[in-house]
């Protein structure tokens, strides 16, 4: 590990599992660390701003297990302050969205054109480590693992240069962030899987942060939008917003729709079968979320073949970071893609836990951790 550090203060996940609301049993302390600086072919970025995901509560209710303790966050962005040797995709200076699946570029998921996650940067997500192997925090005594490549929740963080997308200066630091994340998740597993057109139908079932974003990019294509979630302010939300039709799950199937591609942006069965009822004659389910380790789901195989119908699962919005980020920053500088609309709120790095109780009772579309100045 590098010799040089640097003290830090950041949000670490000591216990998977604590009783809710997490306000009251805060699994999650804002701690001082040391950071290592930067190895081979990694930068230090000081972070702007970063947003509360389900990727991020599935960790903290025990749904995901990670080595603890953890350093949370994986959907952020920062300015580039050092660069490692060898680094030469980014410098100093620079804006950077940071992504939670690293690609070493030579495995053979890699070369899928997105399809499949990469079989190193998988591995490394799940030891806590960078795609190198490498470690860098420390707490007292404790090594502290990294959370998907980028332990964002921190004022500064060590990530592998195979871990950013350099954007332009003009990017406020909470859209750069949602780019990571949300927006690349969502957006790009209708334009990446389901591959929607302006003539399509799209259902996107599930209107937090990344079904939000996907509502928001098949919006920005011209496709018909059918929004689909058990809470009507969120509906209403999405009214508001254009789509042409806004249902509860019951309403949904009342009404009959049928969509041409149809995205599950939940991570639980139920949702996996609201959204699959929801496909049209040769139309296609693309699921994102994350249920819960051996949670099932219940659907009539001889519908796939008797209507001719496609489930795909995409990770990270089948994307390839480096050439979908900057096909939705450009969307969002032509002024087509309004990722303002996502952010719920601004807090500051102490109430992380009232913001994980936020994420879970589903009343909040983005919640994002702003540094260097006052959250609102």
């Amino acid at each position: 590990m590098p010799d040089s550090t640097r003290t830090i203060r950041g949000a670490v996940l000591n216990v998977s599992g604590a009783e809710p609301p997490y306000a009251t049993s805060r699994p999650i302390t804002i701690d001082e660390l040391e950071l290592a600086g930067p190895g081979p072919g990694e930068l230090l970025v000081r972070i702007e701003a970063a947003g509360l995901c389900h990727s991020d509560l599935s960790v903290v209710n025990g749904s995901r297990p990670r080595p603890l303790p953890m350093l949370l966050g994986h959907e952020a962005a920062g300015i580039v302050e050092e660069v490692g040797p060898d680094v030469e995709s980014v410098g100093t200076g620079q804006r950077v969205v940071m992504t939670f699946l690293p690609r070493c570029g030579e495995c053979p998921a890699c070369q899928t054109d997105g399809r499949l996650p990469c079989s190193a940067g998988s591995a490394s997500n799940a030891a806590g480590t960078l795609l190198t192997g490498s470690r860098h925090l420390r707490r007292a005594t404790d090594d502290v693992a990294h959370h998907l490549g980028v332990s964002g929740f921190a004022t500064y963080a060590v990530v592998d240069e195979r871990s950013v997308v350099p954007v332009g200066d003009d990017v406020p630091p909470a859209i750069a962030a949602l780019l990571g994340c949300a927006v690349l998740t969502g957006g790009g597993a209708l334009l990446n899987a389901g591959r929607i057109t302006p003539e399509s139908t799209v259902a996107v079932v599930g209107l937090g942060g990344v079904g939000m974003a996907g509502l928001l990019t098949a919006l920005a294509v011209g496709s018909r939008v059918v929004a689909v979630d058990a809470q009507e302010s969120k509906l209403a939300t999405a009214r508001e917003w254009g789509v042409d039709e806004a249902w509860t799950p019951e309403e949904a199937a009342q009404h009959g729709v049928e969509a041409d591609v149809v995205l599950e942006a939940v991570g639980h069965p139920r949702a996996f079968e609201t959204a699959f009822a929801l496909v049209g004659l040769g139309g296609t389910l693309v699921t994102v979320g994350l249920p819960a380790p051996g949670a099932t789901a219940a659907i009539e195989p001889l519908q796939l073949t008797s209507r001719a119908q496609t489930i795909v699962g995409s990770y990270l919005g089948s994307a390839l970071p480096k050439r979908d980020i900057p096909v939705f920053e450009q969307l969002w500088r032509d002024g087509r893609l309004p990722l303002e609309r996502l952010v719920s709120r601004e807090i500051v790095l102490e109430e992380i836990n009232e913001g994980m109780d936020a994420l879970a009772s589903g009343q909040v579309i983005r919640q994002v951790v702003r540094f260097g100045g006052g959250a609102n």
